[in-house]
């Protein structure tokens, strides 16, 4: 059986998350002591005991679920669980640097300092207010571009972001052509149609600052070969290439999560037959079945996930 190990990215977040793993196991603990410390303070408290509401903040969200990701990833290495055990690793925006971070080309330390820039960059490049996103389900992502296009006007960006599954398709851009495409959308026959609880348009021509601020940021970052070949976002397809690795993470910023083709690939030229989303939440998960209905997905988010991991592995 051919497996990938998959990575959450924001929206998965909630209170307590990983602190099973953490009393389980001393080296998923250890994951959140390093982090803490890259980062200068104890995102970790505020992870087990503080408010939702900071902790959704983007530049907390994202370390803080790259560090669950890797806690889980800790506790399976514990039971002898390594990376090779994938032939592929993916993470959905922000679990990008989560998959890399597993297998090896990024240290956690950078992971989480990288993705509390990532985080204050991609709030700050838009005024709060100006921007939005929205989910659109029952269209197909062709059918999504056509309507975001005809939203999108000369001074107002509207853009295809996040090609989840065959039924969702998320849009970013500014606000006022959003709502135009939401409107759209319900009249071309969308299932539903709603804009997102988030701070800023992800994934759009206007988060342009946030990838120059990535830019500078990753280029005194060591990136090292993986372990194993990441499937990227916004190519679809496996790389491994440091360079590559981190020119696309760049793009990335302002590029599309082909989430819906990189899974695609995988069951088909990757020929993966079994999932394993790691960390917090099942998002990836349903949309791994939407995508792909044979796969065989399973969740490693809490200890008692993985004595079920082990037993899928030796079963």
């Amino acid at each position: 059986m051919t497996r990938a190990f998959i990575f959450p990215g924001q929206g998965a977040q909630t209170i307590g998350m990983g602190r099973d793993l953490a009393d389980a196991y001393p080296a998923a603990k250890a994951i959140f002591d390093e982090v803490d410390d890259a980062l200068g303070e104890s995102l970790s408290s505020l992870i087990w005991e503080g408010e939702i509401e900071t902790l959704t903040l983007t530049q907390n969200a994202q370390p803080a679920l790259m560090a669950t990701s890797m806690a889980a990833m800790r506790a399976l290495e514990a039971e002898g669980v390594s990376i090779e055990n994938a032939a592929y690793v993916a993470g959905h925006s922000l679990g990008e640097y989560s998959a890399l971070t597993a297998a090896g080309a990024i240290s956690v330390a950078d992971a989480a300092r990288l993705l509390r820039a990532r985080g204050k960059a991609m709030q700050a490049a838009v005024p709060v207010g100006e921007g939005a996103m929205a989910a659109i389900l029952g269209l197909n992502l062709e059918a999504v571009r056509d309507i975001a296009k005809q939203a999108a006007s000369s001074s107002e960006v509207c853009q295809a972001a996040n090609d989840n599954d065959p039924a969702q398709v998320v849009i970013s851009g500014s606000k006022a052509a959003v709502e135009r495409a939401v409107d759209l959308a319900k009249e071309a026959g969308a299932k539903r149609a709603l804009l997102l609880p988030v701070s800023a348009p992800f994934h759009c021509e206007l988060m342009q600052p946030a990838a120059a601020a990535m830019a500078e940021a990753l280029s005194h970052v060591d990136i090292n070969a993986p372990a194993v070949p990441v499937v990227a976002n916004v190519i679809a397809e496996p790389v491994s290439d440091p360079a590559t690795i981190r020119s696309l993470l760049v793009d990335q910023i302002c590029g599309s999560v082909r989430w819906r083709e990189s899974v695609q690939w995988m069951t088909g030229e990757g020929a993966v037959t079994e999932f394993w989303e790691i960390g917090a939440g099942k998002a990836l998960s349903g949309m791994v079945r939407r995508i792909h209905k044979p796969a065989s997905v399973l969740n490693v988010g809490a200890a008692a996930d993985v004595e079920k991991a082990l037993a899928a592995l030796n079963g």
